[in-house]
């Protein structure tokens, strides 16, 4: 038996801790862990926690069964029915361009009508432009749930995948196609030890500690869940950045940077990205040795969505391009699901790494620079480590994931790999009508080319927190170096970025953020109904909150509350705009005498791709989460972005999560007041409508580039 000390998993360097679990077992597809999770959670005593990306309180989990309860009532009635128990609830405190994809009462502090016991929590502590990724369910510290999957809309499915699903909608009644992830399930020690995480992530956003809770005496694993594995120890690796004393964290990085190096014969991988370069290399590096792993890559034939099509899949074009080139001895493959015809593409949202049949991860981290640095990220990982049965137990993982894969049984795939020794040539042979894994074609442009619009890739796909001064590196051009040095313009810069970074901290770290709140906002301009007043005090509203760095989203959701929708949407884009041309202008004016004081020679090709595509680059810059509103108006008027660019470019950017929060909002509202088949229908209807007007801005937004 090879010794630990020799083994790929090493606490400090790649994982944080490594637990011991009676029972693993890999759940794959949604439709397997959500049935799970009710089974879990129906048993729980003590304490739920679940932390994600996103949360919908809507969602149903057992489907086929014909279960209704949505995930809010069966968390209200199995802690009315259970005396101790309590629920904590942390989700993003996620950015505005994902409005119209989530249950967005959280922003209007609405959310689902919860038990007293039920504490939900948006998590706001992490730097600009990063977000709370991680995907957790612990349940009495004895079973803990982690992988891909947020308990949200859009995520539900079978291994079947079928081209139509009745069950396959969301709470919205709209149908989404296939859709491929996994979540792995554990107890005991490591189950415990994800409660230790989650209790200090809760900490970190609320300052608030959680008690450590006793093991319940029968733990509340899923009945129906025969486990992969059991008694074997598990990896906890992790992703967080420096945020406010906290310490950088980059297991995850490590694990697969010390995963791919240890392949011998083969690397095995499904995500919904391959954007990080530094992973990308050591793929080619092991590509371009003579007696190296094959690679196997499954991801999705696109990225969902225009804006992540032109930038994610730019980017990796790039890294597959490169791959190609590397793969002298012809071990590559990267591929995408299909069912019944290649046009019916199945998503892949997995995020998965096994390395031959020594080492599994499976977890929230995609393989992308943000995954590796920016969000936080958590996966767990198995280590055979010289053990038969846990070095089998990974084995038949695999091959349960291909089969579903090729549409083929577990004794026909096994059969073909045993003959031909490669998993190349099974994918190759058992790829048939109805089931395969498509070659992906990376000559496909994508609708706007966003290397080519912003060529800084780390904007796309920042892999650290991004400085003031190091984002106006990136976007201020300038002619020539100012050559004037002298003392009074360090000053003035001095002076310029401390009253920034002071009113940014006066809103997210001072008792302002509590005092200046929705119901606030609602009550100071519903005091002024009826005034001519009312339009100069709204925008201006907009234009000092701007300045004071008061989320955007807080102030148009405030707009969608206290006026109709026509109006609501009117003042929202309006001071929207207003408020990015003050700070538009400021930033004009000190890009001339201060700002470009930190450039150092600036690349004349940005100038020419933001003159080329002024409004489609701002369109896609205005919907990267990379800064405060406030903070990109002020880079475009540093950069001398054409003024009507800026102004279209963000009204394109900034319309379709205006009209989510304050049309939707109101029609929502009014059919939470007066329940009716009146009310509800008209509330439907504005959401059909808001989904036909994003789909002809998006068209409009591609044919421009087609132009």
């Amino acid at each position: 038996m090879t010794s630990e000390s020799n083994g790929i998993l090493k606490e400090g360097r790649n994982c944080w801790r490594r637990s011991h679990a009676g029972r693993i077992a890999l759940l794959i597809d949604g439709a397997a862990y959500f049935e799970a999770l009710v089974e879990a959670v129906e048993q729980a005593q003590q304490t739920i926690y679940i932390a994600g990306w996103d949360f919908d309180s809507r969602i149903t989990l057992s489907r086929r069964s014909g279960d209704s309860v949505s995930l809010g009532e069966l968390l209200n009635q199995t802690v009315s029915r259970t005396r101790d128990l309590r629920v904590y609830v942390l989700v993003w405190d996620w950015a505005m361009i994902y409005v119209t994809e989530r249950q967005w009462l959280p922003i209007l502090a609405l959310p689902w009508k919860r038990h007293p016991r039920i504490s939900f929590q948006l998590d706001e502590k992490h730097p600009i432009g990063a977000s709370q990724h991680q995907k957790v369910v612990v349940i009495d510290d004895a079973v803990a749930f982690c992988g891909g999957i947020d308990l949200t809309k859009n995520r539900w499915d079978t291994p079947e995948h079928r081209p139509q699903d009745p069950h396959r909608k969301t709470p919205e009644e709209d149908e989404y196609g296939p859709f491929h992830d996994a979540q792995i399930i554990v107890d005991g020690d490591a189950a415990a030890s994800l409660g230790d995480l989650f209790r200090d992530r809760w900490r970190q956003a609320t300052g608030k500690t959680l008690p450590v809770q006793e093991g319940p005496h029968h733990p509340p694993w899923p009945s129906s869940i025969e486990p992969d594995l059991t008694d074997a120890s598990v990896g906890i690796s992790r992703t967080l950045p420096h945020y406010k004393g906290r310490a950088e964290v980059r297991e995850i990085q490590r694990l697969y940077h010390d995963g791919i190096a240890a392949a011998e014969k083969l690397i095995y991988i499904e995500n919904q990205y391959l954007t990080a370069g530094d992973i990308g290399g050591l793929l080619a590096e092991r590509l371009r040795q003579e007696n190296g792993p094959e690679v196997i890559v499954v991801l999705p034939r696109n990225a969902d969505g225009w804006l992540e099509q032109s930038t994610m899949d730019a980017i990796r074009n790039q890294i597959v391009t490169r791959l190609l080139e590397a793969d002298r001895h012809s071990r590559l493959a990267v591929v995408y699901p299909t069912i019944d015809d290649p046009r019916v593409p199945i998503y892949v949202h997995a995020k998965i790494l096994i390395v031959d049949n020594q080492l599994m991860t499976v977890g929230s981290a995609n393989l992308s620079n943000r995954s590796m640095g920016l969000d936080s990220e958590c996966n767990l990982a198995i280590e055979s480590n010289g053990e038969g049965r846990i070095a089998d137990a990974i084995d038949r993982i695999r091959r349960r994931l291909l089969a579903e894969h090729l549409g083929a049984s577990i004794t026909t795939l096994s059969k073909s790999l045993d003959e031909s020794d490669s998993l190349l040539k099974t994918i190759g042979s058992l790829s048939g009508p109805k089931r395969k894994l498509m070659k992906l074609e990376i000559n496909q442009e994508p609708p706007i080319d966003g290397t080519d619009v912003v060529p800084e890739r780390d904007l796309l796909d920042p892999e650290k927190p991004v400085k003031f001064d190091q984002m106006m590196d990136r976007f201020v051009y300038t002619e020539e170096e100012e050559n004037q040095t002298g003392k009074r313009q360090w000053v003035k810069l001095v002076i310029v970025l401390s009253l920034l970074l002071a009113l940014a901290a006066s809103w997210r770290w001072t008792p302002l953020s509590e005092w200046i709140d929705i119901e606030r906002l609602s009550g100071w301009v519903d005091a002024m109904k009826g005034s001519l007043l009312v339009p100069v005090v709204v925008i201006g509203i907009y234009v000092v909150g701007g300045l004071l760095m008061i989320p955007v989203t807080l102030m148009v959701g405030a707009t969608g509350i206290v006026f109709s929708p026509v109006i609501g949407t009117l003042y929202a884009l309006a001071g929207c705009l207003l408020s990015g041309l003050t700070a538009y202008a400021v930033g004009a004016k000190l890009g001339r005498d201060t700002i470009r004081k930190l450039s150092g020679k600036r690349s004349a090709r940005l100038r020419r791709r933001l003159a080329d595509n002024g409004i489609i680059a701002m369109a896609i810059i205005r919907n990267l989460p990379v800064a405060p509103y406030t903070i990109v108006n002020m880079i475009a008027g540093a950069s001398r972005v054409n003024l009507k660019d800026f102004l279209v470019g963000t009204a394109i950017g900034m319309l379709p999560g205006i009209l989510g929060v304050v049309v939707f909002s109101d029609r929502l509202l009014n059919a939470l007041r007066n329940p009716g088949w009146l009310n509800v229908s008209i509330a439907a209807g504005v959401a059909v409508l808001i989904g036909i007007g994003s789909w002809w801005i998006n068209r409009r937004l591609s044919s421009e580039t087609e132009k």
